[in-house]
């Protein structure tokens, strides 16, 4: 049944919200100030050499239907394709790897170490490597016994950039996946054991069921980062070939043509498709994950 708060409950809840003060100020004025003064530049034209003017709604209007949805649209096309087909090789991969770290072997701490050395690599770093790796008479061509170009067409620029984000992060997921495997008791293994039930029926039984918190967690994290890609396919391919994602046109609108409303615009954009797609993950996911009202009730 439900009980009051005691008073020392509600010191301790006015307490907590005294101590969460200044992160919540600092991530005000982090967060929120840039983010009001690009919606404020959104709204004002880029006339060159005359003070801006105010245009309301015309900015997004060009990127959603106007003479910039073209590129606006294919941007975030291109967007949602990465960040599909990256989480999904990500999460194999890293849970993957994960399964083997978490078992026990002589040298596992050194192999826990090298596989965490893609992800330690800046991600410029990371582009250049990879674009060599990639080259015509480059290392992978030369594995697969095939010449293809990687950046020189639509797919496989694509693919350049699916393989070289998924190498360099898959490890994050890893690491964020072994540490939930860390509290999966070690007991309810050898009673399935015990039972008779396989590797793949303990793996779908008891470690995926448990792992499931641990594993959206990290799944959200990678998709907030993927939704504003930018570096990795800016120095892999420049854009080119459908590779623009919506980060890399933001840039192009604000820097390349001084558009700075425009690419305000474009930004809060941005914004808005990250914090829908994040807050429509931990709406219908994320709930599924929380201990629920009637298991707190007594």
């Amino acid at each position: 049944m439900n009980r009051r708060r005691g008073p020392r409950s509600r010191t301790e809840a006015r307490l907590a919200r005294y101590l969460i003060a200044p992160a919540m100020l600092l991530l005000a004025g982090v967060i929120g100030y840039p983010l009001l003064k690009a919606i404020h530049l959104s709204l004002f034209s880029d006339t060159i050499g005359e003070a801006p003017q105010f245009i309301g709604l015309d900015n997004y209007r060009t990127a959603l239907t106007g003479d910039g949805s073209t590129d606006f649209w294919s941007a975030a096309e291109v967007t949602a394709l990465f960040s599909v087909f990256s989480l999904v090789l990500e999460v194999v991969i890293g849970t993957a790897m994960a399964l083997v770290m978490h078992r026990a072997f002589r040298g596992r701490g050194l192999v826990r170490a090298s596989v965490l050395v893609p992800w330690a690599i800046p991600a410029a770093l990371t582009s250049v490597l990879w674009r060599w790796m990639l080259q015509p008479d480059g290392i992978v061509n030369h594995l697969i016994g095939e010449n293809v170009l990687w950046t020189g067409s639509q797919w496989p620029a694509r693919w350049a950039v699916i393989i070289a984000d998924t190498w360099k992060t898959a490890p994050f997921l890893a690491l964020l996946v072994l540490a939930g495997l860390q509290f999966i008791p070690e007991e309810l293994h050898e009673a399935a054991r015990v039972d008779g039930a396989g590797a793949w029926r303990r793996f779908r039984s008891i470690t995926l069921p448990l792992l499931m918190p641990t594993l959206m967690v990290a799944v959200l994290f990678r998709l907030l980062d993927v939704l504003r890609i930018y570096d990795l396919p800016q120095i892999l391919t420049g854009g080119a070939n459908g590779t623009t994602t919506l980060s890399m046109l933001v840039v192009q609108a604000s820097v390349a043509q001084a558009k700075f409303g425009y690419g305000a615009a474009l930004s809060t954009l941005t914004f808005l498709i990250i914090f829908v797609v994040a807050l429509l993950f931990v709406r219908f996911l994320g709930t599924s994950l929380l201990p629920s009202e009637e298991g707190k009730k007594s």
